[in-house]
C-alpha cells in the first residue's frame, strides 16, 4: 500500500492511499496543525516503527476504510449504508492497536520537538524517564521525515509504503 501526504498552505495537508486490498479510496484532509510533523505522518511511522499492525494503516491495507470514503459513489453509498445498519465495532486487538498508536504519538512528538527545540519542556504526562524504547526508534524515523515535510513547497508530496 501506498500512502501519499500531500502538502496544502501552512499546515494542511491531504492524504490519499494506494492499496491492493478494499475499494479504492478517495483522499481526504488531514488535521493540520504542525509544520515538521503532519498528525497522519506521525501515526504512520509510529505504526510502522512500532509493529503496530491493526492501527489506523494495518487496517486499511487489510482493507478496512478507516477514516476514508470510497472513490466510487456507488461503493460509498453501500458502505454508508453498511455502516448505518450495522456498525462496525473494532476488536479487543485493534482498540489495543489504536490505543498504542495513539499513546507513542502523544509521547514521540513532544520528544521529538524539545531533541530539536521547538519545544523547551516536555510535557507534565510525560516523564522522561520513562520513555519507551521504541519512542527514540519513532523519534529517529521523524528525523527521517520532519525535515523533508517542512522544506516541501505547497502541492509538494511524501510517498510512503506500508
Amino acid at each position: 500500500m501506498r500512502v501519499v501526504f500531500t502538502k496544502g498552505p501552512g499546515t494542511s495537508y491531504d492524504i490519499a492511499v494506494h492499496r491492493d486490498r478494499g475499494v479504492a479510496l478517495a483522499p481526504r484532509n488531514g488535521p493540520g496543525g504542525h509544520p515538521y510533523l503532519p498528525h497522519d505522518l506521525v501515526h504512520f511511522l509510529v505504526e510502522a516503527e512500532a509493529g503496530i499492525e491493526l492501527g489506523v494503516y494495518g487496517r486499511l491495507a487489510a482493507g478496512d476504510n478507516g477514516l476514508f470514503w470510497p472513490a466510487d459513489p456507488a461503493e460509498r453509498a453501500k458502505a454508508a449504508r453498511r455502516r448505518r445498519s450495522r456498525p462496525v465495532k473494532p476488536s479487543p486487538r485493534a482498540k489495543a492497536d489504536m490505543a498504542m498508536s495513539e499513546q507513542l504519538a502523544g509521547i514521540a512528538v513532544p520528544v521529538w520537538e524539545v531533541r530539536h527545540g521547538h519545544a523547551r519542556h516536555l510535557p507534565a504526562y510525560v516523564t522522561a524517564g520513562e520513555i519507551p524504547a521504541v519512542v527514540d526508534r519513532i523519534v529517529s524515523r521523524f528525523d527521517d521525515y520532519a525535515g523533508r515535510w517542512h522544506a516541501l513547497p505547497a502541492g509538494g508530496s511524501l510517498t510512503l509504503t506500508w
